[in-house]
């Protein structure tokens, strides 16, 4: 296939230049071992099979990074391939400790909402819609969740001194938005998210 059926070297330079053959032929070539590294990585084909596809799809994407005289072609797939099996397996860390601090989290009770404390929900969420994506993201679950800080550090992946910085941070610039706009502060009955839990 026009010298691209050779050698890593016949490859390497069709490969950077983004000839879509040299892919195919890559793939043939080393997806098998890409694939076996994975497996022996990761818990499950399905995952190895992502990790695999993910592999090569950072490879083509990164091709002008490949340098066939610091390693072969393989090598750098395995290298990419086992940052990928990393990357899942840490997604997979922190997708199961949330799923444990949400099943060790007490049922909410049930309770009528009266007007006013939907009218609160709706003036807090529209607040925080405003806020930095972190900041949002912390303030939300102490709020709505009623986590509490380690349980949010647990389930974000945040140091516990981070998530404390973001609701501090959030907190405060809700109470600016809330003098600001006369909406007044919580009422008696509202819970702080940034006292300490």
């Amino acid at each position: 296939m026009d010298g691209l059926s050779g050698t890593d070297d016949d490859l390497a330079k069709p490969f950077r230049d983004g000839d879509e053959r040299s892919l195919r032929i890559a793939y043939d070539r080393y997806g098998g071992a890409v694939f076996h590294l994975a497996t022996r990585l990761l818990a499950n084909r399905a995952d190895a099979e992502d990790v695999t596809q993910a592999t090569f799809v950072a490879a083509w994407q990164g091709r002008e990074t490949f340098d066939g005289s610091r390693g072969s072609m393989l090598g750098w797939l395995l290298g990419i391939a086992r940052r990928k099996a990393v990357d899942r397996m840490r997604s997979a860390a922190r997708e199961n400790r949330a799923a444990e601090v949400i099943r060790a989290l007490p049922e909410a009770p049930k309770t009528d909402e009266t007007p006013e404390r939907v009218l609160d929900r709706l003036v807090v969420a529209d607040e925080l819609a405003r806020l930095p994506d972190e900041q949002r993201r912390t303030l939300e679950m102490a709020f709505y969740d009623d986590l509490t800080h380690p349980q949010i550090s647990a389930v974000t992946g945040l140091p516990l001194g981070t998530v404390k910085s973001h609701i501090r941070r959030g907190m405060a610039n809700l109470r600016r938005r809330w003098e600001v706009d006369g909406a007044g502060t919580p009422g008696p009955g509202s819970a702080d998210p940034s006292r300490p839990r």
